[in-house]
């Protein structure tokens, strides 16, 4: 009986029923072939071939074994990382995304006969985090990537920084209050009495403290010049007594202000991704294709993360900020300003040092609009798309 034509019926339904999964008990992870029935998997296994590969898997099974098993746990690993990430998730659930692909490695092949033995043996090796639930097995993979471990280290180290940085202005104010409490002299409390006269015909009488009619007393017996001359003394010593208060009040303030100055003049961030400028793709994981190829950033995630659009191809890439470097334009090119003194300003290159790795910008936006800038790092600006 003759094959049928490409485009008649029986082709077209042979196709999609070779499409889709078929029945496990007819496949051969030998061969790697898959039959659709009982007969057909039946002359597969009297074949020359399936034959051979019998004898070859009879001389050494436990080579063909591990090699299963090593393709097995490399395939379903990567799909756990790349799906999930670090992920708490169901086994099943990966399991069931796994073997939707006509060319996996089925387990019956491994050296594991459940997926609960294998997910039991991932968790004794170290691969992932497995714990056992009423509802069944649950995994989170354990990401041991080198460039993940450092950026983590990264994060941990800047929130340490930030942390450091409000605990020693905590402090600054503590001990500024301290000193306030200590210099002020204690103020005494007022005794009240009760107001009592012996005789209902006496007048009540006040009797002031010598102190306060002292003055009243002297300066009555001196002339007018020595009046003019202490109420000038009085308001000079009222005077300075309240501006050294004034002055001592505004110091600790205008010293937390100038502290803060300070710290946010000389800590530079550490993330300087910014949208709309190019950058060059410096990594090569991503192969020859994008190395040293560059790209326009379209949107930054979490400070250290870029969508970027590649200028020839148009491809769309999410890289790290430590895959980019920037750009730096021909003369006269307008670009904008990633970190320093003058962060998210826009400039125009006026010039390049090509011994101090530096260039001269001439700032094109704010307050000091005009201003020539010297001395600027290549790694503090970039190209603007």
């Amino acid at each position: 009986m003759g094959k049928a034509d490409f485009l008649s019926p029986k082709a077209i339904g042979n196709r999609i029923k070779a499409k889709g999964l078929q029945k496990l008990r007819w496949y051969c992870q030998m061969c790697q072939k898959q039959c659709r029935d009982e007969n057909g998997f039946k002359c597969h296994c009297m074949s020359e071939s399936h034959q051979r590969q019998l004898l070859l898997a009879s001389e050494n099974p436990n080579q063909f074994m591990s090699y299963f098993s090593e393709e097995f746990k490399s395939d379903f690993l990567e799909l756990l990382r790349r799906r999930f990430g670090t992920k708490r998730v169901h086994n099943n659930i990966i399991y069931n995304e796994y073997i939707s692909n006509r060319e996996h490695v089925h387990m019956n092949s491994t050296q594991w006969e459940t997926l609960t033995d294998f997910t039991k043996w991932l968790g004794r090796e170290g691969f992932c985090k497995v714990d056992e639930t009423p509802k069944g097995w649950y995994i989170q993979y354990i990401d041991r990537d080198p460039e993940t471990i450092r950026r983590q280290e990264e994060l941990e180290k800047k929130k340490k920084q930030d942390m450091d940085d409000e605990e020693r202005s905590a402090k600054f104010i503590e001990e500024q209050v301290r000193r306030g409490r200590e210099g002020k002299e204690p103020e005494e409390e007022p005794v009240f009495t009760e107001l009592k006269r012996k005789n209902e015909e006496e007048k009540i009488a006040f009797n002031l403290d010598s102190a306060s009619a002292g003055p009243s007393k002297v300066s009555t017996a001196l002339g007018p010049s020595a009046l003019r001359v202490t109420a000038s003394v009085k308001r000079k010593e009222s005077s300075h007594s309240s501006d050294s208060k004034d002055k001592k009040k505004k110091s600790a303030l205008d010293e937390i202000i100038e502290m803060e100055e300070q710290k946010k003049k000389s800590v530079r961030s550490d993330h300087w991704l910014r949208p709309n400028i190019v950058v060059k793709v410096i990594t090569k994981k991503l192969g020859e294709k994008y190395y040293k190829k560059k790209a326009a950033i379209r949107e930054v995630q979490d400070k250290y993360t870029a969508v970027v659009r590649m200028i020839n191809s148009g491809d769309k890439l999410k890289l790290d900020q430590s895959h980019l470097e920037t750009v730096i334009p021909a003369p006269g090119k307008r670009v904008l300003i990633l970190n320093g003194q003058y962060k998210d300003t826009e400039a125009v290159l006026e010039g390049i040092n090509e011994h101090k790795f530096s260039a001269t910008l001439i700032l094109d936006s704010g307050r000091m609009k005009g201003k020539t800038v010297e001395g600027i790092p290549y790694e503090d600006f970039s190209k603007l798309a």
